[in-house]
């Protein structure tokens, strides 16, 4: 058994952990691809126990109360998009919301209210090529560095996590953006390797499909040479604005 916190920096909404942040807490305890769930809102700033049960899966707990669970799992995605440097950027500009409308402004993954090295500032936005395909570039911070000197894993699952909620949003036949308030449910991801801090990377979202109130997503990291870093799949639920602040 291992005792996980999730700081308040961590945060998605104001009073809960990120959800990608917080699968990949729990996925460096599985070797390889990782499937996480989300059971309940993660609480932020206080002692949890990752632990394993009979069968090799991990659990989150909050006392008696399992809030997470992950496994092993293949995560192999039938496409990958792609973007060069210049196209994320320039799909950047074009961010689904603007500063004063973003729904969770201090998220530590996309929140425009996050400082500079504080939060990661991920601004996904359409690619001018393909409205339903979304785009951002990120250069890690010093400070997300593991012991090896490389981005730790957590973070990678992080910024692949809010790109995914905001394609969720995406109608694939008419390239039209709603914005309907969502919350992690699931989250695979495989991360195949690691950049540096201060390494330039672009993500790429794109919507995967619909089920009643559940909207999948996919996502993919590459290096600024267009190398393959990590892939995702994301399950997200559509909830009421006060579910998702956590009211």
């Amino acid at each position: 058994m291992t005792e996980i916190i999730i700081d308040k920096r961590f945060c998605g909404p104001p009073n809960s952990g990120n959800g990608g942040y917080v699968c990949g807490r729990l996925a460096r305890h599985i070797s390889g691809g990782a499937e996480v769930t989300l059971r309940a809102p993660p609480p932020l700033d206080k002692s949890l126990d990752a632990a394993a049960t009979a069968d090799g899966t991990w659990e989150l707990r909050d006392g008696a109360k399992v809030g997470a669970t992950g496994r092993a799992t293949s995560v192999e995605l039938a496409r990958v998009e792609t973007a060069s440097l210049q196209e994320a950027r320039a799909a950047e500009l074009l961010a689904l919301f603007k500063p004063h409308e973003h729904p969770l402004p201090n998220c530590f993954v996309c929140g425009p209210a996050r400082a500079k090295g504080d939060g990661l500032r991920i601004f996904a936005g359409p690619l001018g090529r393909h409205n339903a395909v979304l785009a951002a570039s990120w250069t890690p911070d010093s400070n997300l560095a593991a012991e090896d000197g490389l981005v730790a894993p957590e973070f990678l699952w992080s910024a692949l996590d809010c790109p995914t909620g905001f394609a969720c949003n995406c109608d694939q036949q008419s390239a039209t953006f709603d914005k309907t308030p969502l919350l992690l449910g699931r989250m695979s991801a495989r991360i195949k390797a690691r950049p540096r801090p201060g390494d330039r990377c672009v993500i790429t979202a794109w919507p995967a499909g619909r089920d009643g109130r559940k909207r999948m997503a996919e996502a993919a990291l590459h290096d600024e040479a267009g190398g393959l870093l990590a892939v995702a799949r994301t399950t997200w639920i559509a909830v009421e604005r006060d579910v998702q602040l956590g009211r």
